[in-house]
């Protein structure tokens, strides 16, 4: 059984230490709101392993660190080249929300690089890979 709070109230305690009470109320398996984040995280997450949506999961609690050990342990794990230019694609968004852009300019190329070996010639992941690679580039100031 999961259960979902949401914060209603919250108020010091003691003045002199960081002592607060916090006064949740359960959300009930219909409230719309509970819905549709879960909706929509499933949508964000759908068609992934569970280490794939963990990492998705890390990346967008802005668990940096942790997401970047998950995605290289799975590179150096998986064989499949499709896999490979997912992970690849992720770490440099990581890079990128690192703001370290010429880091994230070389995992993005090297998921381009996979890409146009395993996709035909006007798939919609390549597109991505060039803007991706685009955008790095301009928010390098090139």
């Amino acid at each position: 059984m999961h259960a979902v709070f949401r914060i209603g109230h919250i108020q010091k305690l003691d003045n002199n230490r960081p002592l607060y009470q916090v006064n949740r109320k359960l959300t009930s398996d219909d409230n719309p709101q509970l819905r549709q984040l879960t909706n929509r995280l499933r949508e964000e997450i759908a068609d992934s392993t569970g280490w794939t949506r963990l990492g998705k999961m890390l990346l967008k609690l802005g668990q940096l660190d942790k997401a970047e050990e998950l995605f290289t342990a799975q590179l150096e794990q998986t064989s499949d080249e499709s896999d490979k230019a997912f992970i690849y694609n992720e770490l440099g968004r990581l890079k990128s929300d690192q703001e370290q852009y010429t880091e994230a300019v070389l995992f993005y190329e090297k998921s381009l690089e996979i890409n146009r070996k395993t996709l035909p010639k006007g798939h919609s992941n390549l597109a991505t890979s060039y803007n991706n690679i685009g955008v790095m580039y301009k928010k390098n100031g090139r």
